[in-house]
Formats: C-alpha cells, sequence, structure tokens
C-alpha cells in the first residue's frame, strides 16, 4: 500500500488487510505519524525521506517485492475505499483463470457514495484508455489489483504521479501477458473523496502521459 499522510486511516486498512495477507505500507515522506501507525498495526514498513508521488511508492514496493521473492502482489490504497475480502476474490481469481494479472473493476462491481461527476469523469478518461492502449477494460484509475511475479518483473513505472495507473495498463497491453478484471466495491467517503483526484488532477494525469510518449 503506498501511503501519503494517511496516519488517521491506515491503521484500520492495516488491521483489516492482515487478516488475510501480510501487509506491506511504502510511506511517501509523510509529514504525519502515518508511518508509526502502520507499523503499530502490523505492516512492514518502507520509507521514501521526501514524498515521490504514489508510482514512486508503487515501484518502491514492486521492487521490495521482487527481492523478497514474492509470487503475488496486491496493491490496494490506504484511504479505505477497498475491500480486503475483494483483494482475496481477485487473487482466486486469477489462480482459477490462470490469468497473470487480475484488476478490480467497480462497474463489475458497486460503488457506495459516488459522486455522478465522478462517474461521469471516469466514464470519459475510460474510453481515452481503452483507445490508447488497446486493452479492453471496464474500470480506469483503480487501484485494487493482483499482479504476478512475472508481471512485476515487466513493470516499470517511470510516472511518479497519478499517470502511473494509466502506464501500468499501457504497459500490460504491450506485455504480452494475460489480464482479467474482477468485481470489487469501492466506498466513497468524504475522507477519501478529499484525498482522491480533481478534474484539474486527471488534466495533469493526462499531460505526464503525452509528456512521456513524447520522451520515447
Amino acid at each position: 500500500m503506498p501511503a501519503f499522510n494517511e496516519g488517521s486511516s491506515i491503521a484500520q486498512v492495516v488491521c483489516q488487510m492482515r487478516d488475510h495477507f501480510p501487509c506491506v505500507v511504502v510511506d511517501d515522506g509523510s509529514a504525519d505519524n502515518t508511518a508509526q501507525q502502520a507499523r503499530s498495526a502490523g505492516a512492514f514498513v518502507i520509507r521514501h525521506p521526501v514524498n515521490l508521488g504514489q508510482g514512486a511508492a508503487l515501484q518502491t514496493g514492486f521492487t521490495w517485492a521482487l527481492e523478497q521473492r514474492a509470487d503475488w502482489v496486491i496493491t490496494m490504497d490506504s484511504d479505505g475505499q477497498h475491500n480486503p475480502e475483494d483483494a482475496l476474490r481477485l487473487l482466486q481469481l486469477a489462480l482459477v483463470q490462470g490469468w497473470d494479472v487480475a484488476l478490480g473493476s467497480r462497474f463489475m462491481g458497486r460503488t457506495e457514495g459516488m459522486p455522478l461527476s465522478r462517474r461521469w469523469l471516469l466514464k470519459a478518461a475510460l474510453l481515452v484508455q481503452n483507445l490508447t492502449s488497446g486493452l479492453p477494460l471496464t474500470d480506469v484509475h483503480n487501484g485494487l489489483r493482483v499482479l504476478s511475479r512475472k508481471a512485476l518483473q515487466r513493470i516499470h513505472l517511470r510516472q511518479d504521479r497519478m499517470a502511473h495507473a494509466s502506464e501500468i495498463i499501457g504497459q500490460l497491453a504491450q506485455s504480452g501477458l494475460t489480464v482479467g478484471e474482477g468485481p470489487v466495491t469501492i466506498r466513497y467517503t468524504p475522507y477519501s473523496l478529499a484525498k482522491g483526484q480533481s478534474s484539474l488532477g486527471a488534466l495533469h494525469i493526462l499531460v505526464d502521459l503525452l509528456m512521456a510518449r513524447l520522451g520515447r
């Protein structure tokens, strides 16, 4: 789990996650007690001395997992939006179907408290993602993912900030890996909405991706 200034939520999320899996938190230069709260709840914590962005935090976690010879990695947000039981079902789905990657989809599952404006923004972003990546999916920028070791070896994130989510899809589309989706529930709360992406953030993501493509 990448985390930045999530001291008020991280302990509860870690405790829920540890009912099913070992938990690793990458504290991305938080100015609050995120690291202490995560450790007290039983997580292994990796710290960035400064804030580098969620993409960088995920890549740090991926590198560490490969070094530890992990067979599977689950990514999820640290603000309480995701259900750890959905993560378990996604992993089971990947194993049964023989997928290298299982992606959570709120539009195959359900949402709680999702603003209509956010729904339309996600649908528009999904259309752009599917057109540009060539990988037809039903959801976009969902942080709940199950990745095999084989997938981790082929993903190399260069987008430090939120554009990493689209970068992952683009790399998966070109990787030859088997990718599937499964239904998940996303809970929107005032806290998670305040921490989430705005329309301006979505524009920044698009600019980041365009600059990355021009830099190839």
